[in-house]
């Protein structure tokens, strides 16, 4: 029997679309796919709670199709070089394939595993899986990387249309013998205290999850995506997120999804503006890859000087989101419950730490970072440093979310406030953005005592704005 070879699976956790898997399949010979579990390799930004959930329940969907299929996922923990080396032994096998990652510490430790396996004399290679466009492929006339989202997708699209997606290979031959294995129950990934409890009625981690998902959004939702996608309460968006991160769906594969629904309906609306979406997903990814520093550091240099606030009660009160803004605080308990947040009030969220309570964007980075289930090194960075307004096509300085204004924009109904917010939900919605400016009859009516059931606001509107304004200030004129 030919030497197998050794599909190493990171964040590709899905048969179809897989090059990896499909060029190691296309010979005939024995395949032996593989997931080491080795996080404190991606430090500093190894996966946080809600990721370590989703992980889960993703390899424990993929193995479960693996076995389907007459294979086997083998799961192994420890160094990625020393448990690809024992097994290139146990096997006999002759190369190892995967699908690249772009996080500034997994292409360190992939350039050395690859050295490292090819002086081995074992065959090494890698393969685009995760994006449309590979991070290096794409520049700027004056041949550098893009920092404006609109030039970028526009040269991105101008003449391009990626190919079909790669179908799932329906036989895949297995070694004589599999080497040993751990279960995933073993890598211990779930929360020993049960704050999960909510994401199971959510979620469906998986192949399957994703597929439904963009089988749903575009049977009920993309229509409307273009009006619909900045409403948090409604379902305006296609929560693909998670699953595009774990690789449990490919871009292209959405890209051709879209595709066919445009000439299966004969419409285009709302698809511009989702892949657009995709779009931004690409951006990130490319900004993470030319501007590495920028996941703990600003792309724009002078941001370095600016005065943040230094407050661990700040933080903690809109951790728990208790600020006394009700779109704010409706927003962090909706992340803290489900795992996820709308992406409008994301942004709000994030205007709030960094503008109105000045506290330093990586505070927010790290609380997303361990409580999203789609948390993503790329896109969480450029979010963030767009808040801020400290990163690429960055959030003007002056642009402040009135958080009173945006949820009455955005949840026009307070039927989203209202959810996560149950203290005050009955109040009137005229004064459901605001209590503290409520008529006293008005709120003994709804039940609401300001600074007891619900509290108080954590700092001034007005003056916080100001003060925000005054210390942009300070970094404009240095």
């Amino acid at each position: 029997m030919s030497s197998p070879v050794i599909v190493w699976f990171r964040r590709d956790f899905r048969l179809a679309d897989n090059p990896a898997l499909w060029e190691a399949v296309k010979p005939g010979v024995p395949v032996v796919p593989v997931y080491i579990h080795a996080p404190e390799e991606e430090s500093p930004w190894q996966p946080g709670e809600a990721s370590l959930w989703w992980l889960h329940h993703s390899l424990t969907d993929f193995a479960k199709r693996l076995r389907n299929r007459g294979s086997q996922l083998i799961i192994r923990s420890g160094e990625t070089l020393r448990e690809l080396r024992a097994l290139v032994s146990e096997t006999g096998a002759a190369a190892v394939y995967w699908n690249r990652l772009y996080d500034p510490a997994t292409i360190e430790r992939d350039k050395s595993v690859k050295a490292a396996l090819k002086e081995a004399n074992v065959e090494v290679r890698s393969f685009n899986g995760a994006l449309l466009f590979e991070p290096w492929t794409v520049e700027n006339k004056s041949g550098q990387p893009f920092q404006v989202f609109t030039p970028f997708w526009k040269h991105c699209t101008r003449e391009f249309e990626p190919p079909d997606p790669l179908p799932a290979r329906r036989g895949i031959s297995t070694p004589d013998s599999w080497p040993a294995t751990r279960g995933v129950k073993d890598l211990d990934l779930l929360p020993k205290i049960p704050w999960d409890s909510e994401f199971h009625s959510v979620w469906s981690p998986g192949e399957e999850g994703a597929r439904n998902n963009i089988k749903s959004f575009l049977k009920n939702t993309v229509s409307r995506y273009s009006d619909d996608r900045n409403r948090p309460d409604l379902t305006g968006t296609s929560r693909l997120s998670p699953h595009l991160h774990f690789g449990e769906i490919t871009p292209r594969q959405v890209w051709h999804e879209i595709r066919k629904h445009e000439e299966k309906t004969g419409s285009k609306s709302g698809t511009g503006k989702y892949l657009a979406e995709i779009g931004w997903r690409e951006f990130a990814h490319h900004l993470v890859y030319h501007f590495p520093h920028t996941t703990t550091r600003p792309l724009r240099a002078d941001f370095e000087e600016f005065p943040w606030r230094e407050s661990e009660s700040f933080l903690h009160v809109w951790q728990r989101g208790m600020t006394g803004y009700p779109i704010v605080d409706a927003g962090m308990r909706e992340l803290w419950t489900t795992g996820w947040m709308h992406n409008r009030v994301r942004m709000i969220v994030a205007s709030f730490l960094v503008k109105h309570l000045r506290l330093h964007w990586t505070h927010g980075t790290r609380w997303f970072w361990d409580t999203l289930v789609d948390a993503d090194l790329a896109s969480n960075t450029m979010g963030w440093q767009w808040s801020a307004g400290c990163g690429a096509d960055a959030a003007p300085y002056f642009r402040i979310f009135n958080p009173m204004l945006q949820g009455a924009k955005f949840d026009p109904k307070g039927e989203y406030v209202r959810k996560w917010v149950p203290e005050i939900q009955r109040l009137p919605v005229k004064h459901l953005n605001a209590p503290w400016e409520t008529p006293a009859a008005v709120l003994n009516e709804a039940g609401v005592r300001l600074g007891e059931t619900y509290p108080k606001p954590l700092v001034d509107h007005k003056t916080a704005r100001e003060e925000a304004l005054a210390a942009f200030a300070t970094i404009r004129k240095k």
